[in-house]
């Protein structure tokens, strides 16, 4: 599965801070010295809307020691609006509190998305050291919003007369009384105390967290200093790991981990020894930071979430989403297992027998796995990686594959903007017109794994779309693609699905046509968001999108109509292994968080065995996509208790895919109906009642168990 890490603290910080276009308050706090403030704000551009297209941040003109004045004018700004808001005489309307809290805090805005989009995609000392001191700040500024009697005092009389408005403004009340309840607003004074006290701990640790997992990728790496011990890998991957020992002034080859339990260099690497070695950085990685903070952030959800009336943390998690209850994802995750560990034990079987064939004396283990199933993919489909990659070049891949895929389905045009400053050199801009040739906004693509850089691929904005304000879209795709030393990037299929699934996520922002900004693009339920890029991914295979990008990097002849069926054919391959890995970690993320507050847990990586062990699916060979140590989803990525949305929605995009296959597949008709119906709609609308308009129905599991090649 894929990922889209919206950052809990962005989330956090935004739920009450949308764009604005009023006038920006820039004049001297009453603290602050008025020459230092007039020197800031002209220093500092963040302070200001910025003038380039859609308001695209001037990343050529951002200093890093420009963040901490801009959030703290930022949140002056929001106190002062809120405060006026709290303080109006008049009896509460939509227009002077909903509609007041809707268009506040522009400046904390959009100080906001730009920092914390950058603290994972270019973090250094200083960001770091910015989001740990903020962590603390913004939790209570945000306690500060959602505490206030006064205020909630207000929402709640606008929610009383909700039945009077459009169903539009009806929605947007919901949403903010919501919040509202859910961050215990209808607390006690105590309970409240207590409230605050938890939030800004757990604040602090989520951010502690992240950084240790930001460390770990500078510093659980593998150096050979032999290369024979490299063996398997071509000159070409090799050349890229001395290029990265080189920049790291490390002398060898420098072996740097994936945000994933396993590795892709696996599959490839002849020395068993040193496969060893690279699967067992990776399992344990942060386990000595991370391990502690863990269970302490489990505790202290637990507590929260008693505090807000729910038994368990999952329960509170869940029961704002399309599941409902922790017993609905229980579910639908026991139901699988039988299905995919008996699959898995199968491959395992395969594999078992390709060692023995061999001539090795050993039995499978994880390290193992990849290796060796790489050799039976062979001898299935006479198909491996290397025959597969010179087909794959990444900009082939990006404009005849994606982009032609999505002109095809959607009629857009995406072309490059080399004018708009970016925040690394490898990162590309675009902009993107729609049929009529009218702009629908800006998106950027940072495609290569840097130090600094977060792990994994997500997508991300820096404007949300919305009519109130008539801002358009910039949204942004990272993907941690491995930039070789010199010469064409050539991918992975894998890597090749990853940029459709990230797009499908950006044109779910794009394509936004929502009138508040709160309940636009993405800001879906975390069950649903993940559905219109798993619909994306299913385009990489379409055989008249693969045929036109997949083309030698060299002669730039196609692929061979025999090599591309046995891609087709493969394609369901490993899937046992596959949906394994990721029910494991989705059942380690609901079991982290149905903990009560005084479960005593000692041992992290006992835990993970037992709780598996209770599901059934505790299989040695295939440990869980992401261990708890690293699972940047669960415990800082605003996934926890959420991330089993990746199979939820995989089942509306399965069933959704299967639709449009049987109306023809490919083609503008239904793309404009998907759009219409769904991409358009952000939160606007009940999510189930979007998905009944665009197939007719609700969605069942059989197209889901056919995608993962789990029934025939």
């Amino acid at each position: 599965m894929r990922k889209s890490v919206i950052t809990a603290a962005v989330t956090a910080a935004l739920l009450l801070s949308a764009c604005s276009d009023k006038p920006e308050v820039t004049n001297p706090a009453p603290n602050a010295s008025a020459e230092t403030d007039k020197t800031v704000t002209a220093a500092n551009v963040l302070l200001t809307k910025s003038p380039l297209q859609d308001q695209a941040p001037q990343f050529d003109l951002i200093h890093n020691t420009d963040y901490a004045p801009a959030f703290e004018l930022g949140i002056k700004e929001h106190e002062a609006e809120i405060a006026a808001i709290v303080a109006n005489n008049q009896a509460a309307t939509f227009e002077n509190t909903i509609l007041a809290m809707e268009t506040s805090g522009s400046l904390l805005s959009r100080v906001s998305r730009t920092f914390f989009n950058m603290a994972g995609l270019i973090s250094d000392d200083v960001l770091q050291k910015t989001e740990a001191d903020l962590a603390p700040v913004l939790s209570a500024h945000r306690d500060n919003i959602y505490l206030d009697p006064k205020l909630f005092a207000r929402v709640d009389a606008v929610y009383q007369q909700k039945a009077s408005l459009n169903a539009e403004d009806q929605r947007l009340v919901e949403f903010y009384y919501d919040q509202f309840v859910r961050a215990g607003a209808k607390l006690s004074d105590a309970d409240k105390a207590k409230m605050r006290d938890l939030n800004a701990e757990l604040a602090t640790l989520s951010t502690e967290f992240s950084q240790n997992s930001l460390k770990s990728f500078k510093n659980d790496v593998i150096v050979v200093t032999d290369k024979a011990q490299l063996d398997g890998l071509s000159e070409s991957e090799i050349a890229t790991l001395a290029a990265a020992a080189k920049a790291a002034d490390k002398t060898g080859y420098l072996i740097t981990l994936v945000n994933t339990t396993r590795q892709p260099i696996l599959a490839s690497l002849n020395n068993r020894e040193l496969r060893q070695k690279v699967w067992e950085t990776s399992a344990h990685r942060a386990v000595a930071s991370n391990g502690p903070l863990i269970v302490k952030m489990a505790q202290l959800r637990a507590k929260k979430a008693n505090l807000l009336g729910f038994d368990t943390w999952a329960a509170y998690a869940v029961a704002d989403q399309m599941a409902k209850t922790p017993t609905a994802v229980y579910e639908i995750l026991d139901d699988l297992a039988p299905k995919a560990l008996e699959r898995a034990k199968v491959e395992a079987a395969d594999i078992q027998a390709e060692i023995n064939k061999a001539g090795g004396d050993f039995t499978l283990q994880p390290w193992d796995w990849a290796y060796y199933a790489e050799k039976v993919r062979k001898e299935k489909y006479a198909l491996d990686e290397g025959s597969i990659k010179p087909y794959f070049e990444f900009n082939t891949v990006l404009k005849d594959g994606l982009f032609y895929a999505m002109h095809k389905l959607y009629g857009i045009t995406v072309k490059p903007r080399t004018d708009l400053p970016v925040w690394h050199s490898d990162v590309y801009a675009f902009e993107v017109f729609d049929k009529d040739d009218s702009s629908i906004g800006l998106f950027y693509l940072d495609p290569y794994a840097r130090e600094g850089k977060g792990g994994g691929a997500w997508m991300d904005e820096f404007v949300t779309q919305n009519d109130l304000l008539g801002n358009k879209p910039v949204v942004y795709n990272a993907l941690n693609i491995p930039k070789p030393a010199e010469g064409p990037t050539l991918m992975t299929f894998d890597e090749v699905t990853t940029m459709f699934h990230e797009f499908g996520h950006a044109v779910h922002g794009l394509f936004s046509k929502v009138k508040y900004p709160s309940v636009a693009g993405t800001s879906t339920a975390r069950d649903f968001v993940e559905f219109p890029s798993q619909v994306n991914e299913d385009w990489d295979i379409d055989p008249v999108v693969i045929a036109n990008y997949a083309k030698h990097y060299q002669t730039g002849e196609p692929i061979p109509k025999a090599l591309l069926d046995k891609i087709l054919a493969s394609n369901k391959f490993g899937q046992g292994f596959d949906t394994v890995e990721y029910l494991t970690a989705a059942l380690l993320d609901m079991e982290w968080h149905s903990i009560s507050a005084d479960t005593q847990i000692s041992d992290v990586e006992q835990f993970e065995h037992q709780v598996l062990a209770k599901h059934g699916i505790d299989f040695a060979q295939i440990p869980p996509r992401y261990k708890s140590s690293y699972f940047s989803h669960a415990f800082s990525g605003g996934y926890s208790a959420g991330y089993y949305a990746y199979l939820w929605t995989e089942v509306f995009a399965a069933d959704a895919f299967a639709y449009m296959t049987e109306l023809g597949g490919l083609k503008l008709d239904n793309g404009d109906k998907f759009r219409q119906t769904v991409l358009s709609k952000g939160n606007s609308e009940d999510l189930m009642q979007d998905y009944i308009h665009f197939t007719g129905s609700k969605p069942t599991t059989d197209a889901l168990l056919k995608r993962r090649g789990l029934v025939d």
